[in-house]
């Protein structure tokens, strides 16, 4: 009984502190309804940009009272300029269901009340022209391509689905297209066959549970070239036959490499392929989709510019921090780009070392400071987010990458490293929130984190300091204090006092809001300089020089 109660009461204080910051989006999300999986074929054609589909989705019930399926489709519009998709039929168990197609939602009949824990299948049969989310045209060269980019709630424009990030689902990917070109997907091919029409049916089978922003289709005509294994993980590169000599160069490295750092820093990586993949539809740089990395065409280049290895880390990166940990709420995105953020420059800190290191963590302090001089009050974890395809931005990166380093510094390497390695394994292949990842690392450092993660995820602003530093009488005397209009941050300050001799010590001093601190040293050594953050530990903007 005492052992019974001891676990209740756990339990009760785990749920407290995971309410304890109530935050959400506009999706109307059903917690009743676990969606397990998908099977989408999928018809391509040179002769027109529509596509037809049919999409069997497999969901299982977790409480009574329920007796409609409810997915996200984008309907055909004449706001759309005739785009978008129009749903033919709803079939379950060889009979036709009744069905609404209205607010761009799909509403299934399922003509009786759901048992829970009972699992249905429906196939869903519609076809249409994409608006967005699934690209189809001409690439760079000129060539027909098909690709998708469903960041983040587009892939609704030409898949049914819960579009949602906090339920996943395994999927099938079945694709008919004409057999000039090869076809990527999540997952493995598990099935590949010549139609003797022109065309080309290929199967992919991904059996890991992944969010729907994950899903990839790309259709083009690809050199495709195995480059290695990493524990029996094949790794492969997919570039326009075009690229085939440069592509192949530039995408040999790092991911190896790379696969093995965090698979020892973090945990095992949960896909059974890895494909770096060039694709018309991802203009800017990259886009995380699960097992097959996706990379705007002018990544190739024949020089291996360090800037697109970088974004090659990063993509990898999200594998296991957006992939495999996956957000509840898009509220947390944080928990997907802030952490692949800050692991790429750990991975660069690991290829490169330190000094690249320092110097990517001062450029992502710069952008966080030159943003707040715009907009102060914006926090990393809002309260509310209505547009699902406004979700993510720049302090989402680089703030919450500094979020990390700075907890890391603060609690320590070996603690900061356990908890994320608990963190991962707990919720690998499912999804986490902000007081999750707080709750492991709490319980790796034994300290209480409430006011760390409130000050720089739950408000706006970063610190402002202001201060000088003068030797009087031998003594060294430091005046510095935090001068921002709102927001107060708990700071420990790094001061590194420079002496004549060449030698150098540093002294901590706690900084708060709206009162200066003083602090007074009395050295041997001539006191020459004194450097703010020597070690690159703190986010804030300052300004310190000698009086």
């Amino acid at each position: 009984m005492v052992s019974r109660l001891l676990c209740m009461l756990l339990m009760l204080a785990f749920v407290s502190d995971a309410t304890a910051r109530q935050y959400s989006d506009s999706y109307p999300k059903n917690a009743d309804i676990d969606m397990l999986g998908y099977v989408f074929n999928l018809t391509f054609s040179d002769q027109t940009d529509s596509i037809v589909g049919a999409t069997t989705a497999t969901a299982r019930f977790l409480a009574v009272g329920h007796s409609e399926l409810r997915l996200d489709l984008i309907q055909r519009s004449d706001a759309l300029d005739g785009k978008g998709m129009t749903v033919s039929r709803v079939v379950m168990d060889d009979s036709d269901l009744s069905f609404r197609h209205e607010d761009d939602q799909i509403f299934i009949d399922l003509g009786r009340d759901m048992r829970v824990d009972e699992r249905i299948e429906v196939t869903v049969h519609y076809s249409g022209e994409s608006a967005t989310g699934l690209k189809i045209g001409p690439n760079k060269y000129g060539d027909r391509t098909f690709f998708s980019d469903n960041w983040s709630s587009r892939v609704r424009n030409w898949l049914p689905v819960v579009d949602h990030p906090s339920d996943k689902a395994t999927t099938e990917m079945i694709v008919v297209a004409p057999g000039i070109y090869q076809v990527a997907s999540n997952g493995s091919i598990v099935e590949s066959m010549d139609l003797g029409d022109g065309t080309r049916m290929t199967h992919y089978v991904n059996a890991v549970p992944t969010a729907t922003w994950l899903y990839f289709v790309g259709v083009a005509q690809f050199a495709i070239q195995q480059v290695d294994t990493f524990d029996g993980v094949p790794i492969e590169t997919w570039v326009y036959w075009q690229d085939r000599d440069a592509g192949f160069y530039d995408f040999a490295e790092p991911s190896k490499k790379v696969l093995a750092f965090y698979s020892d820093l973090i945990g095992p990586y949960v896909n059974n392929r890895l494909a770096n993949i060039v694709s018309n539809a991802t203009p800017g740089g990259g886009m995380e989709a699960a097992s097959t990395p996706a990379y705007s065409d002018r990544s190739v280049s024949g020089t291996r510019s360090r800037r697109w290895q970088h974004v090659i880390i990063h993509e990898i990166a999200h594998q296991w921090f957006g992939n495999a940990v996956t957000a509840y709420h898009w509220n947390d995105v944080w928990l997907s780009e802030g952490f692949a953020t800050y692991y790429t420059l750990l991975f660069r800190q690991h290829l490169y070392g330190q000094d690249d290191f320092i110097g990517g963590l001062k450029g992502a302090r710069n952008t966080v400071v030159n943003f707040y001089e715009d907009d102060y009050d914006f926090q990393v974890v809002r309260d509310y987010i209505e547009d699902l395809n406004n979700v993510s931005g720049s302090m989402m990166y680089q703030k919450g990458a500094w979020t990390l380093h700075m907890l890391r510094e603060m609690i320590g390497v070996e603690a900061y490293n356990a908890g994320i390695r608990s963190y991962y394994a707990e919720f690998m292949n499912r999804n986490a929130q902000t007081a999750d990842f707080r709750r492991h690392m709490e319980e790796a450092s034994g300290k209480d984190l409430q006011q760390y993660f409130n000050q720089w995820l739950f408000q706006g602003g970063i610190p402002s300091l202001e201060g000088s530093w003068e030797v009087e009488g031998g003594e060294l005397v430091i005046n510095i204090e935090q001068v921002q209009e709102t927001y107060d941050f708990e700071l420990m300050v790094d001061f590194e006092v420079q002496f004549s001799d060449g030698s150098s010590e540093v002294i901590t001093l706690p900084v708060g809001r709206g009162e200066q601190v003083q602090g007074a040293k009395l050295f041997e050594n001539a006191v020459v300089d004194v450097i703010i953050d020597p070690n690159t530990r703190l986010l804030a903007k300052w300004t310190f020089s000698k009086r």
